[in-house]
Formats: structure tokens, C-alpha cells, sequence
């Protein structure tokens, strides 16, 4: 059994509590969180009493973003196992900060990147490796939802605090799985932009494009707030056809139905093309997935294959690269 800690009990932290209570290796032992109070679990009087718990095996860290790469450092530096939400961090240095006492303190860490773990994404993910489609080509991403004048009064309307705009809050997701999809890119370029509110070290918009020059796979990614309603949509052709995702399960439910469409481009023996097929995901498993790939790799002794500190280093040197086109 695991004990856990949770800091910070917001949406994300009891949406954690609620899959760490129902895997049979977790158990929550006590949260912490300074706005609030939970009726549940014991609540800790601060940050330090999880960490330094000798009861507590595991610390969860579901805080702003400024918080985050402060508390993974001492949770593992404590010996802590740590999983925490994205995003890993504001720049690659602070990754590499951080994958020092992982490597160091020898413990699991893993971080909050759930759409590898979709349903739908693992279908496109099958695909790939097993080659029955052929070789990937090429992707295009969109992320976007609604945002009124009531998100500029939260934290994440402070630069400091949050560390960038909307491709840190919610793009990095979409290319976390371009990532997943095509291993990397090394070549990127793209236009951050911020024409509507005008908020300084928070981007609106950004448009960027990536190519993987061994394979030669490119992708495009439109990361945005301005688009005034939700809407998720990835596209990834193949050689033998295509696979079109739009809308994804959350608990919200603002993104829609989460729709797996799989097109061929081959004929059958009539010469006629075949119809798409949908599949339709009713039920979002992945943060349940997510816990149990964290509990088995403590317990088990595995290696974190879906969201794990070297993932999160890739990623954020390509950040790193978007946003200097800012400047």
C-alpha cells in the first residue's frame, strides 16, 4: 500500500484522491492546501508536513504552476516518490533541476500528461507501432476553449505564477502527443501572438509548425484562447489512411464526445473506397491509468512509459524554442 499526500486540493487534487482511493495499492494519508480544507482526509498544516511525513510514501502535487518544480525538489530530496500536474516546469534547466535528485534520490516520478493515457490515443498509438497503416506522415493539432474576464482574476492571469500563456496551460498537451506520435522535431518554428487580451507574458495564440528531420513527419499546432468555445481536434495521416480525432472526455464534458475516426485510403475488391469508421470513447479512464502506472512502478518496480521526467525534458526544450520566438 501506498500512502499518499496530497498538496493542494483543488479540482485536480480530489479529481487524484478519488483515482488513488480506488486503485488497491493507494491510500490518501493527508492533503494539504491553504484555501481549503477537506471533510475527508486529514488536512496537514502546510506543505513541509507532507513532505516530511516518514508515514507518507508517495506526495501528489496538484498546486499552481510556480509551486510545482519548488515542491518536486523537495519531495524527492526527502525521498518522496512524486507524481505532479503539468507543466513540468517553465523552462528545460528546471527539468534537468529536477531529473538530478530523481536520478540522485532513486525514486519514481511521473507527471500529470493524460492524454497519452485516452483511450482513443492509445488506439492511434497501436496503430503506429504495429505498421498496418504504413509509415506516419504528418499531424495537425487544435486545442482552444472559451475564456472570459473571470480567468484573468486567478492566478493564471500572473506571469509568475503561471509561466506562460495558453500553450503552457493546455497546448502543451497536444504536443506532448505529437511527441508521443513522431519521438521528436528538430526543426520548429512559430508565430506567439497576443492581440486580444493584451496581457504581457500571456500568449492568446501561438502557431507552430515542427519537422522531425530523420523521417521526415511534420506537424502543425494551433494552441488557443481566442477561439470562444472548446474544441479539441488531432489528425494524424498515414500512408494507408487516416486516423481524426475530435472531442475529448473530460469531466467537464465542454469538449464533446471524444470521436476516434479511422479512414483507409485503399479500395475494397469493388473498387469502391471503404466508409470511415468511428469509434466513440463514453468513459475517461486515463486518470485511473495514470495512477496505476504510478503505483506499479513504485511497487513493482517499473519504469514510467507515459509521462515520465525524460518526456517532459523534450518537451520543454521545444517550449523553450516556441516561446523565444516571443521575444
Amino acid at each position: 500500500m501506498t500512502n499518499c499526500g496530497i498538496i493542494g486540493f483543488g479540482k485536480m487534487g480530489r479529481i487524484r484522491a478519488q483515482a488513488i482511493e480506488e486503485n488497491a495499492l493507494g491510500h490518501v494519508s493527508a492533503v494539504f492546501d491553504p484555501h481549503s480544507k477537506s471533510p475527508t482526509y486529514p488536512n496537514a498544516r502546510s506543505e513541509s508536513e507532507i513532505i516530511e511525513n516518514p508515514e507518507i510514501d508517495a506526495v501528489f502535487i496538484c498546486t499552481p504552476n510556480y509551486q510545482m518544480v519548488p515542491l518536486c525538489k523537495q519531495a524527492l530530496s526527502a525521498g518522496k516518490h512524486v507524481f505532479s500536474e503539468k507543466p513540468p516546469a517553465f523552462n528545460a534547466q528546471e527539468v534537468n533541476e529536477v531529473r538530478a535528485l530523481e536520478h540522485s534520490s532513486g525514486k519514481t516520478l511521473a507527471y500529470g500528461f493524460n492524454h497519452r493515457h485516452h483511450g482513443s490515443i492509445q488506439k492511434i498509438k497501436e496503430i503506429l507501432v504495429s505498421g498496418e497503416m504504413g509509415k506516419l506522415l504528418w499531424m495537425r493539432g487544435r486545442y482552444g476553449k472559451e475564456v472570459a474576464e473571470s480567468y484573468f482574476k486567478t492566478w493564471r492571469a500572473d506571469p509568475k505564477k503561471a509561466g506562460g500563456g495558453i500553450l503552457l496551460d493546455q497546448g502543451i498537451h497536444m504536443l506532448d502527443l505529437f511527441l508521443y506520435f513522431a519521438d521528436d522535431f528538430d526543426q520548429i518554428n512559430a508565430f506567439v501572438s497576443n492581440l486580444y487580451w493584451k496581457t504581457e507574458g500571456l500568449e492568446d495564440n501561438v502557431f507552430a509548425i515542427f519537422k522531425n528531420s530523420q523521417s521526415g513527419v511534420c506537424a502543425s499546432l494551433h494552441s488557443t484562447m481566442t477561439q470562444w468555445r472548446y474544441l479539441f481536434s488531432l489528425e494524424v495521416f498515414l500512408e494507408g489512411g487516416a486516423r481524426v480525432l475530435n472531442g475529448l472526455k473530460t469531466s467537464s464534458g465542454a469538449y464533446g464526445e471524444e470521436d476516434l475516426a479511422i479512414k483507409r485510403n485503399s479500395p475494397d475488391s469493388s473498387g469502391n473506397f471503404q466508409q470511415e469508421e468511428h469509434i466513440i470513447y463514453h468513459t475517461d479512464t486515463s486518470r485511473a491509468s495514470e495512477v496505476e502506472q504510478f503505483f506499479n512502478a513504485i511497487h513493482y518496480e517499473k519504469a514510467i512509459e507515459l509521462g515520465n521526467s525524460s518526456d517532459a525534458l523534450k518537451l520543454m526544450k521545444i517550449l523553450d524554442q516556441i516561446y523565444a520566438k516571443a521575444d
